[in-house]
């Protein structure tokens, strides 16, 4: 069989869910080899899915590429059909990267180290089958198989509360998903033909009050998924009760999958129903913005308060798909794989941090910033990503949003000055919740070191232990740390997996372009598609949110051009606007 002939993409679904299967056969003598095996199947994964993108991804073409079709359940109606365009492949990279390395953290899981491992294998072949899916129904399949890993390793591998955290997240999801199944079946039996394929439903036409009630279904589950006000309350439970590598995946991998299902679908597929829901949306971004970080501030659990900010710095998405513009569109994605990669380093080191301490509890935690410099310092530098300081990724996703929402032409002066002011707060009330936690977890206060109630940290106070003293030693905000407390910093293989995200964010920061070139020929048809619809509802009923939401004056959409550039192996997008009458 030719190169061009292998099914890459099948391959990159299948390695990882084959290679769960055959965990059983291990042998159960060494519990590293479990170890070793699923990084190795996860590395090797995570390197043909560069390969493939390398020399069969075409940057400059906005449909679908790769394009792989067998019959699969014919009498069902459902093809095994994947593919990739500008908005899959970014994230699918993002998967293999995040869920690698959260299987290279998870070094400290010692319970059924076997049945951890081949889970996180299953969960990595489904988040890429979410990814590539392009049959509706396949999409469906890998949604929901998903949620068994997530549930398991929530339930198994979680804190005390680990039952309630995982049985939430179980109903809050699988009912969540109904709404894709029933848009999934209502778009493929209407009209002429029945199609479960995601190109073909493009071409279809659906009535406007089909399209309103498939969009707010489609909707509440994206909306769980990305963990959108109200349907956010099971993410800091799972957090607060995760593994740190489960938590690495939930943050950098999943919240994403709402996102680009959001895009996927909603957008793509229902653009009628958006042009009324965009207002929506950008409320609601607005209120997750302030509201997550507003309740950030008020959490005492570390993984909590990391949990909240997730919440508030997915409201970024939701004003970019809602901003009707090339670049607001392009920053939601980008803000999708910054926060992937902020989220899961940030989680990382949490779950770092709480192996020295034994508590995520940050009253419990103060004054260890001398004793672990390593961490300190990585710690840090992940805090000012989730700042979005300017050299960071988080910076240019986040004024890339800003910028397209403030020159939309399709919403009225008002309502965006409202929307970005009240976005803006959020970012004011950002590096008050990330450096006060970063203050209460490593300076602490300085008080008389005397503790009414000692916390569980003393197993790491090595020079005490090694003398044989078995007295808890004073540890946490409400007394200072022992002169004579050691605690193990932070290890080769943890700095070496923090710094694979860290150095990320920082080339993302310095150039945005590395991630963008590849998707934004696609993001500028998404934008152009929507804006062109917007334009024909608006001039067949100009007063259509007049006055309120959208412009009352009808503006004629901009539409980019697409300047490809060589750039690394890829065409880089240059958009430039179009003169009217050009």
């Amino acid at each position: 069989m030719a190169i061009a002939q292998v099914p890459w993409l099948t391959i990159l679904v299948l390695l990882p869910l084959v290679a769960a299967l055959l965990i059983p056969l291990l042998p159960s003598k060494h519990e590293n080899l479990f170890r070793w095996y699923a990084v190795g199947v996860g590395g090797l994964d995570l390197v043909l899915m560069g390969y493939t993108f390398w020399m069969h991804y075409d940057a400059s073409r906005a449909d679908f590429q790769i394009v792989e079709s067998f019959p699969w359940i014919p009498s069902l109606g459902l093809n095994w059909t994947v593919s990739v365009d500008g908005l899959s492949a970014p994230l699918v990279l993002l998967a293999g990267l995040v869920t690698t390395l959260s299987m290279l953290s998870a070094w400290q899981v010692t319970h059924r180290p076997r049945l951890f491992y081949g889970l996180m294998l299953v969960l990595y072949a489904a988040q890429v089958g979410v990814f590539v899916a392009q049959d509706l129904l396949l999409f469906f399949i890998m949604w929901e198989i998903e949620l068994i890993p997530v549930y398991l390793l929530v339930c198994i591998w979680g804190g005390q509360n680990r039952s309630y955290a995982a049985m939430k997240f179980l109903i809050y999801t699988a009912a969540a998903s109904i709404f894709i199944l029933m848009a999934a079946l209502a778009m493929a039996f209407y009209g002429d033909w029945v199609t479960f394929d995601i190109a073909q439903l493009q071409l279809k036409s659906f009535p406007l009050g089909l399209e309103l009630l498939l969009y707010a279904g489609l909707l509440v589950a994206f909306g769980v998924k990305l963990a959108v006000f109200p349907f956010h309350t099971w993410l800091p439970d799972a957090h607060g009760e995760a593994s740190s590598p489960v938590s690495m995946i939930l943050a950098g991998v999943l919240l994403k999958m709402g996102g680009y299902g959001l895009i996927r679908l909603n957008l793509g597929l229902l653009p009628h129903a958006h042009v009324y829901f965009a207002p929506i949306l950008a409320v609601l971004g607005v209120i997750n913005i302030v509201y997550g970080a507003l309740n950030s501030f008020a959490q005492t659990n570390m993984k909590r308060r990391l949990a909240y900010s997730s919440v508030s710095h997915m409201g970024f998405v939701l004003l970019g798909i809602a901003s009707f513009s090339d670049l607001g569109i392009s920053g939601a994605l980008l803000q999708m794989l910054s926060h992937g990669l902020i989220a899961a380093v940030l989680f990382y080191l949490a779950g770092v941090t709480y192996d020295r301490t034994h508590t995520m509890m940050m009253n419990q935690m103060g004054n260890i910033g001398q004793a672990l410099p390593r961490v300190f310092t990585l710690f840090t530098m992940a805090v000012m990503a989730s700042l979005a300081l300017p050299g960071m990724s988080g910076f240019a996703s986040e004024v890339a949003v800003f910028v397209g929402f403030a020159n939309s032409g399709a919403y009225s002066e008002t309502f965006r000055m409202v929307t970005i002011g009240l976005s803006a707060l959020g970012l004011i009330l950002t590096p008050v919740y990330l450096l006060s936690m970063l203050k209460q977890v490593f300076y602490g206060s300085a008080v008389p070191p005397a503790c009414d109630v000692l916390p569980f940290c003393d197993m790491n106070d090595l020079d005490l232990r090694d003398q044989g003293d078995e007295e808890p030693s004073c540890f946490g905000n409400n007394c200072e740390l022992p002169g004579e407390a050691k605690f193990v910093d932070a290890t080769p293989r943890e700095v070496m997996i923090a710094a694979c995200f860290i150095s990320l964010i920082f080339a993302l920061g310095f150039y945005p372009k590395l991630a963008t070139q590849m998707y934004d020929v696609k993001t500028v048809a998404v934008s152009a598609s929507v804006r062109g619809v917007y334009q024909d509802m608006t001039l067949a009923n100009a007063e259509i949110y007049a006055g309120k939401f959208y412009a009352q004056n009808v503006q004629q959409p901009v539409v980019a051009a697409a300047e490809t550039v060589p750039v690394l192996g890829l065409a880089a997008l240059q958009p430039a606007p179009v003169e009217e009458g050009a």
